[in-house]
């Protein structure tokens, strides 16, 4: 029998999950969260918006298929630790250039294997989303790397996990955000776009060029003069993690700008143009997370299947003045899934149309984007307006 090194997973209610290390040796604390993707994992790993997150993936065999780098989403993973009921040591797979311990381990990814989570994400289901703590036995015993972690010691990472700090109230995007503005040229001298990024993916910058939109990404906390001097066409505000609440600079850009450039927005971005408006979000149970969520497209009464990754929602009720049309709504839960406005040509959506892991039923959203971007410039009047008002379906 293979003996392995053993590993815990401790929450903040006191609740201590035993199994066995993988990845990097080490120890992490975060908010604890689920996704039931059934691929993909190197896309969450690299996702910006898991910041903050330990990532339990239900899918119960992770890693078969290796890691290859056209599949990052960012430069690095950004979750704080990942749980799997079982990860794989080898791979099968020609596009893969390593595995994924192997990548793990580079990049400083603590993560467990081998313990229940059918009976993790059923606790996370109850009673939400919590703060956890990963530990590696053989990090603080490396002589005693197989050993059980004492009572003890399971309390004091209880305790860890209690007083970590909770991502409610916590601007979060500043760990994620460029530095520098960037661009990514076009050899069809596309429509000029900002994207601001709060923790943007790179598919989503890919899939703007495909549909001819020249990128430009800035920080996050560029101001709306910035953006303006720059000349765009459109303005984009994409996802990124945790609660969009602090962001009040990004607020204050989008109210600022929501009238003069047609404005897309994509999962934080979604949030923040709600906020924008004057309207509020709440932290969802255990929020939306992976490729199989069911969303209802109120323009056309098509059911979309989408990729997901949230633990806030807009309450479109508390926008004032019925500024915001509710377009998309989820399914399972009744939740606020895409929104427009009602004069401009500003439109959002809670989840994630690149597809990056998942299905690719929404990718029409940068299709119409564009298409408010040629409307606008050529004084046609917004296609998404006149849908709205029962001029056409989208």
């Amino acid at each position: 029998m293979i003996r392995k090194e053993r590993a815990i997973l401790a929450l903040e209610d006191g609740t201590v999950y035993r199994g066995y290390a993988f990845g990097h040796r080490g120890e992490t604390v975060g908010e604890v969260v689920f996704n039931t993707s059934m691929t993909g994992y190197q896309e969450i790993m690299t996702d910006p918006s898991y910041n903050g997150q330990i990532v339990t993936i239900t899918y119960p065999h992770v890693g078969n298929y290796g890691v290859a780098i056209y599949d990052m989403e960012s430069n690095k993973p950004y979750v704080r630790g990942f749980i799997s009921r079982e990860f794989s040591g080898d791979y099968s797979n020609f596009r893969a250039q390593q595995s994924l311990e192997a990548f793990m381990q580079q990049y400083g990814v603590v993560s467990i294997q081998g313990i229940d989570t059918r009976a993790l994400v059923r606790r996370l289901r109850t009673g939400g989303v919590v703060k956890g703590v990963i530990a590696h036995r053989s990090y603080t015993h490396p002589e005693d790397a197989y050993g059980e972690f004492t009572p003890e010691e399971e309390a004091a990472y209880v305790a860890r996990a209690a007083g970590h700090q909770d991502i409610d109230g916590h601007d979060m995007t500043r760990e994620v955000t460029t530095a520098l503005p960037y661009a990514l040229p076009t050899l069809r001298g596309g429509k000029r776009v900002v994207l601001m990024d709060f923790g943007i993916k790179h598919t989503i910058i890919e899939r703007l060029a495909e549909v001819g939109i020249e990128p430009i990404v800035v920080p996050a906390h560029t101001t709306p003069a910035q953006i303006m001097a720059l000349r765009p066409h459109g303005l984009f505000l994409s996802n990124g993690p945790g609660d969009p609440a602090p962001l009040e600079y990004a607020h204050q850009t989008a109210r600022e700008l929501m009238s003069a450039l047609p404005t897309f927005g994509i999962c934080l971005g979604h949030q923040i143009l709600g906020l924008a408006a004057g309207g509020q979000t709440f932290k969802m149970k255990f929020g939306h997370r992976g490729g199989n969520q069911p969303v209802k497209n109120l323009l056309t009464g098509n059911v979309e299947i989408t990729s997901q990754n949230h633990g806030y929602a807009v309450d479109l009720g508390s926008i004032p003045n019925g500024e915001f049309i509710a377009t998309h709504v989820n399914l399972n839960d009744g939740t606020l899934e895409g929104m427009a406005h009602s004069r401009y040509p500003v439109f959002s959506v809670q989840y994630h149309p690149e597809a990056s892991p998942g299905p690719h039923d929404s990718r029409y959203l940068f299709d119409r984007f564009i298409e408010e971007i040629d409307a606008f410039d050529g004084g046609d009047g917004s296609p998404l307006m006149k849908a709205l008002s029962g001029g056409l379906g989208v």
